[in-house]
């Protein structure tokens, strides 16, 4: 990406707001020569200039969002006025909801809507319990000898077969899951393609010809009645969809079937790994919540989900999201033209000092303890807010609770090694592979 500091002041529109403040000229130079990523500059931005700052990559202006009322402005309060214009992972989703926009958009997303919430998700209660029960299985065999695990693999492994499950009514089978590996290589090779889609898709055709043979066998299978022993899964529904909506073609059902791997997979392996990074550094929280309640009580439940949301306020499945002004604006006393590029920042967000103590730290009694967290909706947003928040966030809270509640009570990793930075790229991963051993409980 290109990045040029501004030697001008951001266009505004008189009368409306105060100019956004820009960082001054030469701190994207300076970054840029220290050879640091884009976290680094937008951390600079926002310590020097607060929660709304402009800057530039390239020509355009960039306005960087992390104060949580212009969060909520932004994302929740007016989206038609900040738009999504693409999506970093088009190469492989396609048209699917995450890149989707306008009146396509609304139309796939009140399809799969229903699929996430209340019924819909009881459907798949079983299927992730039975994913669980799998990998904790699995987990047992590495304990008895002592085989070496990768934390990582491991948790995708995991995500992988439950939105499998989820999706086709199977379990995941090792050839599927071997051809689908390739997600994952595509996703983490997204911030190095060329910007050119065309060019892109070059750069991985091997691998989506992959993704798109295990798509196409799904899509056919689904729409052959072929149930898994599981029953119909949501694929199901959108080959349903198929034979009274045009728009849902091979190709629409493929791109909708790849992106809910997509989001069902890797940003809760994502997290889970995480997790267990988190735990190692600090113990007592794993203690901490076992200690909560007996097994399957509502207060170990609640205590494990806080382990959860609070690696989410570390790690945010959904890391930066990029917005494009299509009108004037005033965003908390400050003017926006029409054209401006917005980064909203939910990493930043969630590590603020002044709306969270000791940021740096790992600690799930803040989603536990009354006042522990800011109240305001714009403060933590992992899986974004308003209109296009993530549909998966209920599925994905889920998988992730279920999983703990079946290894933490039996399991701890013993870190090998683990990765000394993190990789901004779809979502934030260790840079690193995750070699462990699994010891004896602590408890």
């Amino acid at each position: 990406m290109d990045t040029e500091a501004s030697t001008g002041s951001l266009p505004y529109v008189p009368g409306t707001g105060r100019p956004v403040p820009e960082a001054e000229p030469g701190l994207a130079e300076r970054w840029r020569s220290g050879g640091g990523e884009l976290v680094e500059l937008l951390s600079q931005v926002r310590e020097r200039f607060g929660g709304i700052a402009a800057f530039r990559l390239g020509p355009a202006p960039t306005v960087l969002v992390t104060d949580p009322q212009a969060v909520q402005h932004v994302l929740a309060r007016h989206p038609e006025r900040y738009v999504k214009r693409s999506h970093r992972a088009r190469v492989l989703i396609g048209d699917g909801v995450l890149a989707a926009t306008g009146t396509a958009w609304k139309r796939q997303r009140r399809l799969l809507q229903s699929q996430f919430t209340g019924t819909g998700m009881r459907r798949y209660e079983q299927r992730i319990t039975e994913a669980a029960r799998t990998t904790a299985g699995r987990w047992d065999g590495y304990a008895r000898t002592g085989q070496t695990l990768d934390v990582g693999r491991e948790m995708r492994r995991f995500a992988l077969d439950a939105i499998w499950r989820s999706l086709t009514g199977h379990p995941l089978d090792e050839g599927t899951e071997r051809e689908l590996a390739a997600v994952a290589a595509v996703a983490a090779a997204l911030p190095t393609l060329p910007a050119e889609v065309s060019d892109a898709q070059d750069a991985v055709a091997a691998d989506l010809a992959r993704i798109d043979a295990v798509a196409l066998h799904a899509i056919e299978a689904a729409r052959s009645g072929a149930a898994g022993p599981d029953g119909p899964g949501l694929l199901h529904v959108l080959t349903d969809a198929a034979t009274e909506r045009p728009e849902y073609t091979d190709r629409l059902i493929r791109d909708e079937l790849v992106t809910l791997l997509v989001a069902g997979h890797e940003t809760t392996a994502t997290t889970l790994t995480w997790l267990y990074l988190l735990l190692d550094r600090y113990p007592a929280a794993r203690e901490q919540a076992l200690a909560a309640g007996d097994e399957g009580s509502a207060q170990r439940r609640q205590a494990i989900q806080a382990l959860v949301h609070e690696t989410l306020r570390l790690y945010p499945s959904a890391w930066i999201l990029p917005r494009h002004a299509t009108e004037n604006d005033t965003l908390a006393g400050y003017a926006v033209e029409a054209g401006t590029d917005i980064l909203v920042c939910p990493y930043l967000t969630h590590r603020d000092p002044e709306l969270w103590p000791d940021p740096e730290d790992f600690d799930p009694r803040r989603f536990i303890t009354p006042d522990g967290r800011p109240t305001h909706p714009g403060a933590y947003f992992p899986f974004g807010i308003g209109p296009r928040a993530c549909l998966g966030l209920q599925f994905a809270l889920r998988e992730s609770t279920v999983l703990l509640e079946h290894l933490l009570p039996v399991h701890t990793v013993a870190f090998h090694s683990t990765p000394t930075k993190a990789a901004y790229g779809i979502t934030v991963r260790p840079d690193g592979a995750t070699p462990a051993t699994l010891a004896p409980p602590l408890t």
